[in-house]
């Protein structure tokens, strides 16, 4: 599981550290000892929320990012394999099949993203047309995909996806 870092923005989109804002909130509500352990249901939820109130937000979570515009739209991207799924549209929730549990999380992933002179293109798995997401924060994609690859090793970050045939026995 993936864990917040103090000094790493809010989760929750407020802009400030996560000391400063929900890590004393959390503190208080649960016990002394439990680990607070954001699930990737509760984050799709929250951006879903985000994008039906048409606010602009963006975050990372380990090898995740979360972004919402200002017109509805929202994506959850994963850096390692440059996938991606939308998550809501003009303000109005897509339901995800998404399998998560302690040890994995499986995605039906819709495309894959890449940066392209600093805009933001999606690949359709389904048809292979690209379409350029103008509203996307590219920049901030982009700077967040360095932080994290700064911060996790390279070959920890090739093993959070099993292989082929690891996947099809699990």
């Amino acid at each position: 599981m993936v864990k917040i870092g103090r000094n790493q923005p809010c989760p929750c989109g407020s802009g400030k550290k996560y000391k400063h804002c929900c890590l004393t909130a959390e503190r208080v509500a649960q016990p002394q000892n439990a680990p607070v352990v954001p699930t990737l249901k509760t984050q799709i939820a929250r951006l879903q929320h985000l994008a039906q109130r048409k606010e602009a937000a963006f975050w990372e979570l380990g090898v995740f990012l979360f972004f919402s515009t200002a017109s509805g739209d929202a994506w959850l991207l994963e850096i390692t394999e440059t996938d991606a799924v939308q998550v809501a549209q003009a303000g109005e929730a897509i339901d995800l099949l998404i399998e998560e549990n302690a040890e994995t999380i499986a995605i039906n992933w819709s495309h894959t993203f890449n940066l392209h002179d600093k805009k933001f293109v999606l690949t359709s798995y389904a048809s292979g047309a690209e379409e350029i997401q103008t509203a996307a924060p590219a920049q901030q994609i982009h700077a967040a995909i360095r932080r994290i690859r700064k911060r996790y090793d390279q070959a920890l970050l090739d093993q959070v996806h099993l292989a082929p045939e690891a996947a099809d026995q699990a």
